[in-house]
Parts: C-alpha cells; structure tokens; sequence
C-alpha cells in the first residue's frame, strides 16, 4: 500500500499550497482519500481521471471536500470516467453539495458518484482497501477517522479530531498514523483539533509504528511541530508534505 500526499494543509492553503487529500494505491486500484482545496489538480499529476477507484471523505467540511466539485465536473461534462464512482463518507453534506450542481432539479453528482454512507464500525471494502470508519470528535458535523487495510498493511487516518478514545484505538498497532496535529502547545482550541503533541500521545498510546503529522495550518512552523510531536513519541515522525510517497509497513 503506497500513500502520497496531495496536499497537507488545514482549515486554509497557504500560497502555492492545498488542503488536505491523499492517494492511496493497492494492487493496481487508486483511492482519494480527502479532497480539500487543491488536492484535484494535484491528483492529475499522478493519474488519470478516469483511473480513479474510488473517494472516501472523513467529514463535511470545506477544507476535506471542496475539490469533488471540480471532479465531478471532469468526470460529468468532460467524459473523464465512468459514471457511478464509489464515494464514501459520513452523512450530511453530500445532498448540499449536489445542489450546488444539479441540472433543473436534476442530481447529476449523484449520477457520477455512487454515494454511500460511512457509519462507525460499518467496515466495507472498495477495491483492495478493508475500511473500518471510527466516530471521531469534532464539532459541528459527523467526522469519521478511517482505518484502512492492504496487504497486510493497516494505514490509520484521523480526518479532523479533538482528543479521544477512539483515536487511540484507531492508532492501535498501526503501521501508519497519518495524525491531524492543527495547532502547537500554545493553542486554546486543541479541544476540537489536536496539537502536534496531542497527536504524538495518541500515536504512542495506540502503539503506531511511524506517525505522519498533518493538517497544520499555513501559519505554523512545521519544525516546532516536529520539536513538540518528539516529546511524546520516540517513533518516526515526519510531516506530510505534497508529492511525499510512502510505503506504508516498509
């Protein structure tokens, strides 16, 4: 299983930057996993459109979904792929963003998109992957981490979350913990996001083999993330960066 970064950026993308998504390829299959600002064009320098397996969205929020829309119009009016792309994510969001394009009333996006809703504990499979969502803590909308299995390999991704028990478990003996880490120790909001620290203590309670920080926003120094994330974790600790590859368990 091979993860590349799209884009790693959250709430905002800084100049020349995007927001958060990632590839993610097994035996030939390619998934999206999170669409934020940007992270569509970028996808396009590593694939075609139409070799596009599937989407999986942790939340509804604009900074993970935004770039469907731009998907939807290649795929739709520019033939880019078949119509009926398995796309995943948690309830709420999906029908409002298929207004912002229906044809007189008509659901086009649900046409192009074959939308099905993650619930937590509800795992399915799209091509290779074993997904198994968990109910992260988050304000104002459903937001699912995902646990996500290949090869033998399991990929943990939290999408946007507080502190909680369930994050922990979803970094349980992880090869991979690609960990939200929005904020640095000074931040008087790490109650609906993670600090670089939190994230490092969630990784190191669940016994992950390697954590990836993301999801800081463009105001932060990356490197005193890393300086704080290393407090609590001994692990490898990298920041997602775009264009970053990695194989997941090597």
């Amino acid at each position: 299983m091979r993860l590349t970064v799209l884009g790693s950026q959250g709430t905002w993308p800084g100049a020349a930057r995007e927001c958060c998504g990632y590839l993610l390829s097994a035996d030939g299959f390619n998934l999206w996993l999170d669409a934020g600002t940007g992270t569509f064009a970028r996808l396009q320098e590593h694939l075609p459109v139409g070799d596009l397996g599937g989407l999986l969205i942790s939340h509804g929020h604009a900074d993970h979904f935004l770039d469907i829309i731009p998907a939807f119009y290649a795929r739709h009016y520019g033939g880019l792929g078949t119509p009926g792309l398995p796309f995943h994510s948690p309830p709420g969001f999906t029908d409002l963003a298929a207004l912002l394009v229906s044809e007189a009333g008509r659901n086009v996006m649900g046409e192009t998109y074959d939308f099905t809703k993650a619930m937590p504990g509800g795992v399915f499979e799209v091509g290779p992957f074993r997904v198994t969502p968990y109910e992260m803590t988050h304000i104002g909308v459903p937001s699912l981490g995902y646990r996500i299995e290949a090869d033998g390999k399991v990929l943990s991704y939290t999408g946007d979350t507080g502190p909680c028990d369930e994050a922990i478990k979803l970094a349980q003996d992880a090869d991979l913990f690609l960990c939200e880490a929005t904020y640095q120790n000074d931040s008087e909001l790490s109650f609906f996001h993670l600090s670089a620290l939190q994230a490092a203590e969630h990784a190191a309670a669940g016994g992950a083999s390697r954590l990836v920080l993301t999801h800081m926003t463009p105001n932060l120094d990356p490197g005193v993330s890393l300086e704080q994330a290393a407090v609590a974790y001994d692990g490898s600790i990298d920041v997602a960066v775009p264009d970053m590859v990695i194989e997941v368990g090597a």
